[in-house]
């Protein structure tokens, strides 16, 4: 029995977004940039990671220094070091007692997990992409930038390091 009245955790989706929205293709990154891999770890350690079974399985294995929560249709599905949920709101439920829980993806997980979110970390790369998985389109006016932080990778890729909290439903 799920209790009702424990406390929700500050639900955060984490991202690295191009700018026609692509956030992967062929369940892979488009991209590799080392500072958005050490960002993603250094905010993420020690809090729980949700994500669809798609995302798990480009990972390969539990990320560690998380709980790594995997959300699936499949009744029968094991995921090795991960807490197995069917649904957003049992995957939520498994991180009650945490103050803060990301949302790593993949597409679907992000749509689903929008309208509870409470921040955004996005890296917003400044190219378009080709790709099979996009981000899902919010209404800016619903969030505030907190911070924004250029950067330029050797390859010379711009990208943002760009915080958002929510001022008001997605609605609005």
């Amino acid at each position: 029995m799920t209790n009702t009245n424990a406390p929700s955790p500050c639900i955060i989706l984490i991202a690295a977004v191009a700018a026609n929205g692509v956030i992967g293709v062929a369940n892979t990154l488009p991209w590799r940039i080392a500072d958005d891999l050490k960002r993603f770890k250094v905010l993420t350690l020690g809090h729980p990671i949700i994500m669809g079974r798609k995302t798990w399985e480009s990972l390969g294995r539990a990320l560690p220094g998380r709980h790594n929560i995997v959300i699936t249709r499949n009744p029968g599905y094991c995921a090795q070091g991960a807490t197995v949920v069917a649904s957003v709101a049992a995957a939520i439920a498994a991180c009650a007692n945490e103050e803060t829980a990301f949302v790593i993806g993949g597409a679907e997980i992000y749509a689903q997990t929008l309208a509870l979110a409470q921040r955004m970390e996005l890296t917003e790369i400044h190219a378009e992409v080709i790709g099979d998985a996009c981000f899902p389109d919010f209404n800016r006016n619903a969030w505030h930038e907190l911070v924004r932080e250029s950067h330029v990778n050797p390859a010379g890729l711009a990208y943002d390091f760009v915080s958002y909290q929510r001022t008001e439903s997605e609605a609005s």
